[in-house]
């Protein structure tokens, strides 16, 4: 929605669905002027015919300097693309948790705003373990060290889930099911946080939304893969 709000044009692809004839990911940059990669149930190094094929697209994405963005998956995709690790956690992360932001994220233009100590929305059982060389890391939980980083000048991910709104936390929830039952999580539980805690999630999460619309694409076109 914010992107929109902005005037940014965006080019949507399901990467899970059937293919259509072509492929869903493009074959080069030619009118990509940002990319921004979603999550999903899906972990990196699984078998799945379009993986391979993102994590070269967004490689190709961040070493020609455009705006890359991933969030959850996208994130762990973007950091394996560019020679980071990606493992299973010992425990998932599921529901709103602490985030606290690193010291280099305090002067991080992209992070202005941003409380250095935060509740975020997360749904992951696996997590960055290594950062990819150069990377800085901009924000950490007690259960993921690495929440948030940086590579070269445009390229940013999270791990927590930034964009969701009460109905799309609500289904995170519902399609969790062993993540939240290992934590112990149930949807009257992840009611109880959201009262808690959603106020200060929403306003932090529009001015992310808004840092990266104003700071990060600056342009008429968007590619969300």
């Amino acid at each position: 929605m914010t992107l929109r709000d902005h005037g940014l044009r965006l080019d949507v692809r399901r990467l899970d669905l059937p293919e259509p004839r072509g492929g869903w990911v493009p074959t080069d940059l030619d009118n990509v002027h940002g990319v921004i990669s979603m999550g999903g149930p899906q972990n990196v190094g699984e078998s799945h015919p379009w993986m391979e094929r993102e994590m070269a697209f967004l490689k190709a994405a961040h070493d020609a300097n455009l705006p890359v963005i991933g969030i959850c998956l996208g994130a762990q995709l973007i950091a394996a693309a560019l020679g980071g690790t990606v493992e299973k956690l010992p425990q998932p992360e599921v529901g709103f948790h602490t985030v606290d932001l690193t010291i280099p994220a305090q002067t991080e233009q992209l992070l202005a705003g941003v409380p250095w100590t935060h509740m975020q929305f997360h749904s992951h059982a696996y997590g960055i373990t290594k950062l990819p060389a150069g990377a800085t890391l901009l924000a950490s939980s007690a259960g993921c060290t690495v929440q948030a980083f940086k590579a070269g000048l445009r390229t940013i991910g999270f791990q927590f889930h930034p964009e969701c709104d009460r109905a799309m936390i609500e289904r995170f929830e519902q399609g969790a099911g062993s993540l939240s039952s290992a934590v112990g999580l149930d949807a009257g539980e992840l009611v109880r946080q959201m009262d808690k805690h959603y106020a200060q999630y929403a306003r932090v999460s529009n001015r992310i939304a808004l840092n990266l619309a104003t700071l990060c694409f600056p342009f008429s076109h968007l590619l969300a893969v």
